[in-house]
């Protein structure tokens, strides 16, 4: 397989990329809506908040059994009942605004969630060369990152203007991307997309390692997005702080890929890592002023999102070509875990110590894996 032009013209990547934008802002538009329209309808607020506990629980599961499931079934099926999954039931939220049915149709949605994110990687890695691989990760991740900054502050914005069908209908996007579906099973090599049967074991000790310094970073994350308009209730600041992040983010992994295609990711990981630090501690030092607010933000956006490229091609390449999606299951489970897990422990240390001191904390655990990253990517 050769290619030499830009990834974006591979027919199979902008098939791709069409299918996962349909898929994530799907997810996105949903993220902060469904709270909210709980909230309207009588929820309280931690009560409404089980929602999206609900839907990431369910993704987790769900990413955790692709690799079987693809190995038992093939790519083209799984990744079609994934799309069936996320936008197929998005009407039935019309049915009733009580948060238990709410979390039972996100609990459905949250298994197709779980299925696009590993397939889609794994897509994202086969379609290219390995020469082009970041690069084709980090384009995937850039088309991931666009739905959040826009899909979910509108999606809350319609709910809050008695629009939630609309809300329903952008979610139901996703079966869109089933045409997508035999073009892209055609340029995934048939080692892929064909059962197999092979055990997943070594593929997820392989990618174990460079996945548990992306829990890290996300748990980081976590504790940055919840928690810096707590720590700026003045809103403005906050919401122009986390819109840098989201940006910075989202651009870094795109270019993270291009830069680990020329350079490989013995250094990007570490620098990255490094970054993350230094951002964090801005944070640490400075939540009362407002150019190092947002200056932690950039430079901590910028690690978020260079580290998620890296960390995911080292992990393929250490688990193999025929461990790709095993190695996309256990880096997305380690993702949307440290996310989940990020709000809940930084709140408890910050409960205890702080926000400052959280932030600080945060920053000494991002340091602790620089040294695991660097091991990690010498192999």
């Amino acid at each position: 397989m050769q290619q030499t032009g830009p990834v974006w013209r591979v027919p199979a990547v902008r098939a791709l990329l069409a299918a996962s934008l349909l898929g994530f802002t799907s997810y996105a538009v949903t993220l902060a809506a469904l709270p909210s329209y709980a909230v309207r309808g009588g929820a309280g607020v931690a009560a409404a908040g089980l929602v999206t506990t609900v839907f990431l629980a369910a993704t987790v599961l769900t990413q955790l059994a692709v690799p079987g499931l693809v190995g038992r079934f093939g790519l083209g099926p799984v990744l079609a009942g994934g799309l069936l999954a996320i936008g197929g039931p998005s009407p039935l939220y019309l049915l009733g605004d009580g948060v238990g049915w709410l979390c039972a149709v996100s609990a459905v949605r949250g298994t197709g969630f779980g299925v696009l994110t590993v397939l889609g990687a794994t897509i994202a890695a086969r379609v290219v060369p390995p020469s082009r691989r970041g690069e084709s990760l980090g384009l995937y991740g850039l088309a991931l990152g666009l739905p959040t900054l826009a899909a979910t502050p509108g999606g809350v914005a319609l709910v809050l203007s008695d629009r939630f069908p609309l809300v329903v209908l952008v979610a139901t996007l996703p079966l869109l991307g089933l045409l997508a579906v035999p073009r892209l099973v055609r340029a995934v090599p048939s080692a892929v997309t064909a059962p197999s049967g092979d055990p997943v074991g070594p593929a997820v000790r392989a990618s174990a390692t460079p996945s548990a310094v992306l829990l890290v970073v996300t748990l980081a994350g976590a504790g940055v997005v919840t928690f810096l308009p707590i720590a700026r209730p003045d809103g403005v600041v906050a919401t122009v702080a986390l819109l840098v992040f989201g940006a910075t983010g989202a651009l870094c992994r795109w270019a993270g890929g291009v830069l680990t295609d020329r350079f490989g990711t013995r250094v990007l990981l570490p620098v990255a890592l490094a970054l993350g630090v230094l951002g964090l501690v801005l944070l640490a030092v400075g939540l009362d002023s407002d150019a190092a607010v947002y200056a932690g933000a950039a430079v901590f956006g910028v690690a978020y999102g260079g580290s998620q490229n890296t960390t995911l091609v080292v992990a393929m390449a250490r688990a193999g070509e025929r461990g790709t999606t095993t190695a996309s299951a256990v880096w997305n489970a380690a993702f949307d875990a440290g996310t989940g897990l990020g709000a809940l422990a930084v709140g408890l240390v910050a409960a205890a110590v702080g926000l400052e001191a959280s932030y600080a904390v945060l920053a000494v655990l991002v340091a602790l894996v620089v040294p695991v990253a660097v091991r990690v990517t010498r192999r």
